[in-house]
């Protein structure tokens, strides 16, 4: 049985995170702001539209980021081991975040936008983009944690060949 590289995890969890950092990233940045500038109704349908087609790439995302970066611990000694563990811990907040808060709002963004939305939907919908920043946080975090790993080891592999 081959040896898993840690240059090739290393890398996977750069990209991983990166890619989960971006995607909320720019929704948090471009996605919910068009939200707050555009009709109910409007919102209500593209936001419909928009988790059907992200449940699928966010969860992979979510998945290969924890993965990846907990992977990334597991072969690192010291501080890098640490820092990999809460980048993998961060990603996985962003899961339960968006598992235990944005997904149950989602839902009744569903319902609204077949029906009507109640009195209190700003209410709601408010705590929907506090989940989202406390999610986008959560990744950026971990994406940043996973790259300073990776030059911790380029450091120290570099500290070792000229010894």
């Amino acid at each position: 049985m081959s040896k898993i590289r840690p240059d090739f995890v290393t890398g996977v969890a750069i990209l991983s995170t990166g890619l989960l950092a971006g995607a909320f990233g720019y929704g948090a940045v471009n996605v919910a702001a068009t939200f707050d500038v555009v009709p109910l109704d409007v919102r209500l349908t593209f936001h419909t539209a928009l988790m059907q087609r992200n449940g699928v790439v966010m969860q992979t995302a979510m998945a290969l980021a924890a993965i990846s970066s907990l992977a990334l611990a597991l072969l690192s000694r010291g501080r890098p081991r640490l820092l990999a563990g809460v980048a993998a811990a961060l990603v996985v907040t962003s899961f339960l975040v968006t598992r235990f808060g944005n997904v149950p709002i989602n839902g009744l963004i569903k319902v609204w936008a077949v029906t009507t939305a109640p009195a209190d939907h700003v209410a709601i919908l408010d705590r929907w983009e506090t989940y989202n920043v406390v999610r986008t946080v959560a990744a950026l975090t971990a994406f940043v944690l996973v790259i300073v790993v990776s030059r911790l080891k380029l450091r120290d592999r570099a500290r070792q060949l000229e010894a």
